[in-house]
């Protein structure tokens, strides 16, 4: 695997370097007080690797929990959440100085982690209690525990902050959790092995991928029904919204393909081979490409909405799985799990004698099983800059 690596990534990585050190950067210059990071959890190392998105350098390695899988950044202050599964907390990093300052205990055997639009709330499924806690971000304690049903894997909170979507697993349903109450206002059944969610915009409905069934179920939030059940591909796994969003992208893991929603008509507008396995995908702030990891083929997609056809096939590390894009949309992070490292691969114009917009920059080790990946991007306080 690693001659292959050197024949297919590191090579390539060495003109890219070359590029790097004779040419000016593509990175716009936002100022000495501007950080950009991306966070990454080893869920078999313990622990957070720190890169920084404006030199592609580490920063550090953080101690966390246990089995770190889930990260979520808080828009409305400069912290990152991890979520501990195998030790039952959550880990608060102050994403000004890159270092741990709390942990939060939950309950049992939790993924992921929703924080609120108004960055006061975190919402957890605990997948082993069958419960959602409710933390209070600004005080960093557990306001309560919310009973759902059997084994819910993902809780993710409305862009209007006042649902939220919880798939259950276990028993194949959905709850919807009013915040303000804090209690179920419905229990919804769905279908077979509901995982991810998707919200629109105007927080009216939510998509839930079914891995177990190939579907996508459609939920109108407010009157809290299933508007329809979309057939897409094998095991879906994964569902990325348009910025507009008109159309969802599906990542139908067992059928080698995505498939697009139209969003306001609940239909499937399509299903398109993408690669082996494909895990995740990203789409572009205008909505134009959509980035696919092929985790069985080691690679990443690029598709272009417009056009509505595979533009290139780009060459990663063992078993892609995240995506993240930095705030630029000039770099794509990919997060090769069975590798243990981060894939950069940049988007520029191109120049003369150059065959593609996308290079591979550059390859940095991280722990063991990266898991998740996150961006946050923001100003240092006066305070920090003294």
């Amino acid at each position: 695997m690693r001659k292959i690596l050197f024949i297919t990534v590191l090579l390539p990585l060495a003109a890219g370097l070359g590029w790097w050190y004779f040419h000016a950067r593509d990175l716009p210059d936002y100022g000495p007080a501007y950080r950009e990071y991306a966070y990454i959890t080893n869920t078999k190392s313990n622990t957070v690797t720190v890169i920084d998105v404006t030199t592609f350098q580490p920063v550090g390695t953080l101690k966390v929990g246990m089995e770190p899988t889930g990260a979520a950044a808080n828009e409305k202050k400069n912290e990152v959440y991890v979520v501990n599964t195998a030790s039952n907390n959550i880990s608060v990093i102050d994403a000004e100085t890159n270092r741990v300052v709390a942990t939060i205990g939950v309950h049992g055997r939790p993924y992921f982690i929703s924080v609120s639009p108004d960055g006061r709330r975190g919402f957890v499924a605990n997948s082993g209690s069958g419960n959602v806690s409710v933390i209070d971000l600004d005080r960093r304690t557990v306001l309560g525990n919310v009973r759902v049903g059997n084994s819910p894997g993902l809780a993710r909170v409305s862009p209007d902050g006042g649902t939220v979507v919880v798939s259950n697993r276990g028993d194949d349903s959905v709850s919807l959790i009013d915040t303000e109450k804090l209690t179920v206002r419905a229990t919804l059944p769905a279908c077979h092995q509901p995982e991810d969610i998707a919200i629109m915009a105007d927080s009216a409905k939510a998509f839930v991928a079914c891995s177990g069934s190939s579907q996508v179920a459609s939920i109108d939030l407010k009157h809290a029904v299933v508007l329809a059940l979309l057939d897409v591909g094998k095991t879906p796994v994964h569902l990325a919204l348009k910025p507009d969003g008109g159309e969802m992208v599906v990542s139908n893991f067992d059928a080698d393909s995505i498939s697009i929603i139209e969003t306001t008509n609940n239909e499937v507008g399509g299903s398109y081979l993408i690669g082996t396995r494909p895990a995740r995908a990203v789409v572009s702030a205008d909505s134009s490409r959509v980035y696919v990891s092929n985790f069985g083929s080691n690679s990443v997609a690029v598709y272009d909405v417009d056009d509505g056809k595979l533009v290139a096939s780009l060459p990663v590390g063992s078993g892609p799985d995240g995506l993240a894009l930095s705030k630029s949309q000039n770099y794509l992070l990919v997060l090769d799990s069975q590798s243990g490292d981060v894939t950069v691969i940049q988007k520029r114009k191109p120049r003369k004698l150059e065959p593609s917009e996308y290079s591979l920059l550059t390859m940095i080790p991280v722990g063991v099983q990266p898991s998740n990946i996150v961006v946050k991007s923001f100003l240092l306080t006066n305070a920090v800059r003294k």
